[in-house]
């Protein structure tokens, strides 16, 4: 860490001052351990896991309405078996949002991913892992294209990000000339669909990836530094930390994460229609903003986000059990999540009150 002068140091303490960043660097820090008076305190019980609670009181009454159709092996097997996809770009996105940065390209990033690997597998002939390679470099270097306009030059992420996407889109659209493309080698699903326990092998991979998400956030030297950035550059600026690397590898992590879930989707659907690739961007970003009002409340967090997926498709796979067409999905992603947040901010207001 490199040394500050007396002047900095007085504009860091009055930044500090101002920010409602915990310290961290101290072990009985709040953020530091896990303080058991939080999970008895009534308003935080609230704000934590109220949702969870709603979740459960949806399931309970999808299942007294329809018993023969949503209690059953099938329907759990749906629920968790069918968006590892959407769970990896949720932690993707999720991975910009935890420093301040903002990303629409990820979703593009994933359907270039997915594109590139039956493209080469079935057009080109390449071995499926070669494929994979391949798709993953590219989704490095699409990181690396929006950290550089970004950070580099400065330019807004929103600006950057929509044209990216359009950008990877395009790319994509190019590749496989705007038609839905096959894998060659019928043995690559076994990646996402092996059966471990009634549900695919990709559902676990989500959970590890979300855990360790978690890991890396809260119980190391860097999630700390990553949370410093994302509560107040200036003040992580003055305390030595490198702010544009870790915004940069951001967005690196962003598209690479983005990538694997392009691996997912393919393994476990056998091909691609990369227009598709814009379907993806509602129901990630719903999961992570839901995931707000989740665990920690009014932080973006890897578990709230994992929660967000499976209490999302609970609700929207319960909706179209009952009859409701695929307009539901949309309204159901709109609607959850400005009355889960809306709970949340409740929350978090009456916890300030006591």
């Amino acid at each position: 860490m490199k040394r500050i002068s007396r002047a900095e140091n007085e504009e860091l303490e009055s930044l500090v001052g101002s920010t409602s960043l915990p310290d961290t660097s101290r072990p009985g820090s709040r953020r530091a351990r896990w303080d058991i008076r939080d999970h008895l305190n009534l308003p935080q019980v609230t704000a934590r896991y109220a949702l969870l609670v709603i979740w459960l009181l949806m399931a309970v009454a999808y299942a007294a309405v329809m018993p023969d159709k949503f209690l059953r092996t099938a329907t759990a097997q749906a629920i968790f078996g069918s968006q590892s996809a959407v769970l990896f770009l949720a932690m993707a996105s999720l991975a910009t949002f935890v420093v301040g940065e903002f990303d629409l390209s990820f979703a593009g990033v994933m359907g270039l991913s997915a594109t590139i690997i039956p493209v080469m597998t079935s057009l080109h002939h390449w071995n499926v892992w070669m494929a994979c390679v391949l798709a993953m470099f590219c989704c490095f270097g699409a990181g690396l294209l929006n950290a550089f306009f970004i950070i580099v030059l400065r330019v807004p992420s929103l600006v950057v990000t929509l044209g990216t996407a359009s950008l990877f889109l395009g790319i994509a659209e190019f590749i496989s000339s705007s038609n839905t493309v096959a894998v060659g080698d019928p043995s690559f699903s076994k990646i996402a669909l092996y059966n471990v326990g009634g549900l695919p092998v990709s559902f676990y991979y989500g959970v590890i990836l979300a855990i360790v998400f978690a890991y890396v956030m809260y119980l190391t030297p860097f999630g700390r530094n990553v949370a410093f950035v994302g509560a107040n550059r200036d003040v992580a600026r003055l305390a030595g930390i490198n702010v544009n690397r870790i915004r940069a590898a951001s967005y690196v992590v962003d598209s690479v994460i983005a990538g694997f879930a392009g691996v997912i989707l393919v393994a476990s659907a056998g091909g691609f229609d990369p227009t598709a690739s814009s379907t993806y961007l509602l129901p990630a970003l719903a999961a992570v903003f839901l995931g707000t009002a989740m665990v920690i409340p009014g932080q973006f967090n890897p578990i709230g986000t994992l929660l967000g997926i499976y209490f999302l498709e609970t609700g929207v796979l319960g909706l179209q059990l009952l009859g409701y067409s695929g307009w539901v999905q949309d309204a159901f992603y709109g609607a959850g999540l400005v009355i889960a947040v809306t709970l949340a901010t409740v929350a978090r207001e009456r916890i300030k009150r006591t």
